[in-house]
């Protein structure tokens, strides 16, 4: 008996050290979420100039943005995280970026506003096959000591692809125009498909905690009924979701009212946001993560109080940047809740994912995907856009600033009591995690 306990002691100590192979996959992973965002994001510095170019509304461009990219990008990731519980991730991976890139290239010859949103579904579409089989892959490659940092070293793909989305369309738009924009953008991504394709390798589900999953695989309801059966769960991904709406509303508007309320080039400000809500955020996810591995050692509730106080500390400085004088201080306002604003995501999917058996982990991230993006996405951009058109007659180019006030720091508020209230039940559903 005790032989038999060593030698199950010798596997979990092993599972629990990564190998180079499980670092070189989720830099590979990492980039990939980066090509993911800098497509998704770049449409943001470019909307000033579609906008004027297609003779569009910001109601218009907070559906392109938001809701219609959302609607496919939640409705296509359930069916493929299906498929990904249960078949090669890998694959799945590759041809997910093989097929966004391609619809980011050709959103570059649409002609106007009906053709752009079909290219932007494609887009949506493609970028649905990412995320919930790249996390079911990192699961199985990172025990879950390290879940969390690993996580946010993958979410911090975010904040890369934000980082080159506003500094490539940026300066491209300035110089060549927002169709050759997305042309140059989308390009390169094919030929990462190819290196995801044939340079990565399909890890065994349960490696990296010595356990082996179930032959038969859980059926949706299944996964449902035990997500939905944590309270810690429903909290959490209500905290997540509103976070992502205050998240992607300030990512979506930034440029547009920095160019609106002060005058600010495509150029500059896609190297200023760059740096702020790329380079800020990758430091803020990637801490946040490292952060709650550490301290979450001796109370798992850690992995829900750090987001938490990270929103309650951006809160003054979101409502300050939309309301300073001067573009220089309204971007050193926007530096805290660009590194705080997206730093919850790694937390979150390492919780669900200690929170379900290891054949639902796709899965998982796909139901945690379809909430955060359908609240998040899905409404965020958009709400932002509806206000803004509502508020314009009165207000003209300060109508932008206001609905940003209006909605993003009492939305934070929002966000950080969920995540409260998920820490003070996280610790009981941690314990009945299925096999």
């Amino acid at each position: 008996m005790n032989t038999d306990h060593k030698a199950t002691d010798n596997a979990k100590l092993s599972a629990s050290k990564p190998s180079s192979a499980s670092y070189y996959a989720l830099g590979v992973l990492t980039i990939v979420y980066s090509f993911n965002f800098i497509d998704r994001q770049l449409l943001a510095i470019l909307q000033e100039s579609i906008k004027v170019d297609l003779d569009l509304t910001d109601s218009h461009l907070g559906l392109l943005t938001g809701f219609a990219f959302a609607a496919f990008y939640v409705t296509a990731g359930i069916p493929i995280a299906r498929l990904a519980d249960r078949s090669n991730r890998r694959n799945i991976v590759a041809l997910a970026v093989f097929i966004w890139s391609f619809m980011t290239s050709i959103s570059g010859l649409a002609q106007n506003f009906v053709q752009l949103l079909i290219a932007r579904i494609g887009v949506g579409i493609g970028e649905a096959g990412g995320s919930p089989p790249s996390h079911s892959i990192i699961s199985d490659i990172f025990p879950p000591q390290k879940r969390a940092t690993a996580m946010g070293l993958y979410s911090s793909g975010v904040s890369i692809g934000i980082l080159f989305g506003f500094l490539l369309g940026g300066w491209l738009n300035e110089f060549f125009g927002w169709r050759v924009a997305f042309v140059v953008v989308g390009l390169p991504g094919i030929f990462l498909a190819i290196i995801v394709r044939f340079t990565l390798s399909e890890p065994k589900r349960g490696q990296s905690e010595a356990r082996t999953a179930s032959a038969t695989q859980p059926s949706l309801t299944e996964v449902l009924s035990v997500l939905w059966n944590r309270p810690s769960f429903r909290y959490l991904s209500m905290g997540a979701a509103l976070n992502a709406f205050v998240g992607y509303a300030t990512a979506n508007w930034t440029a547009s009212f920095m160019i609106r309320s002060h005058g600010m080039s495509t150029g500059e400000l896609g190297t200023w946001l760059a740096v702020i809500l790329g380079l800020g955020g990758a430091i803020g996810m990637i801490s946040c993560g490292y952060i709650s591995d550490q301290l979450g050692r001796n109370d798992k509730r850690w992995y829900m109080w750090t987001p938490m106080i990270a929103l309650l500390i951006g809160i003054p400085f979101a409502a300050a940047a939309f309301t300073v004088d001067g573009k220089y201080m309204a971007l050193i306002c926007f530096i805290i809740p660009g590194i705080i604003m997206n730093s919850y995501l790694g937390n979150v999917i390492a919780m669900t994912h200690g929170l379900v058996g290891l054949s639902m982990r796709a899965t998982a991230s796909a139901v945690l995907f379809f909430i955060i993006n359908f609240i998040g996405l899905g409404l965020g951009p958009w709400s932002v856009g509806i206000l803004s058109d509502l508020l314009t007659p009165s207000l003209g180019t300060s109508a932008l600033g206001m609905a940003l006030l209006c909605i993003v720091p009492p939305i934070m508020v929002l966000a950080a009591l969920c995540f409260y209230a998920a820490s003070r039940k996280l610790r009981a559903d941690l314990t009945l995690a299925p096999d």
